[in-house]
């Protein structure tokens, strides 16, 4: 489905949806609410006709299973 990386300089994680992206392929990115009580932040990024590309993880340790990024 797609291409996990993860960054643990910044705890950051980024998965494409489909291959690789293009530069300029991003038009739109959208946070995501999480709950409350919910550690990290979620990101949505979408081409110019509103198909998902991406997903960026912020505080990926918090969100994702150790061996997701292990």
């Amino acid at each position: 489905m797609g291409d996990l990386r993860y960054d643990p300089e910044v705890d950051a994680a980024y998965l494409t949806v489909g291959g690789p992206i293009a530069d300029g392929a991003v038009a739109q990115t959208l946070p995501i609410a999480l709950p409350a009580d919910a550690r990290g932040e979620l990101f949505l990024d979408l081409d110019a006709d509103g198909r998902l590309l991406g997903i960026e993880i912020l505080g990926a340790s918090l969100i994702l299973r150790p061996e997701a990024i292990g």
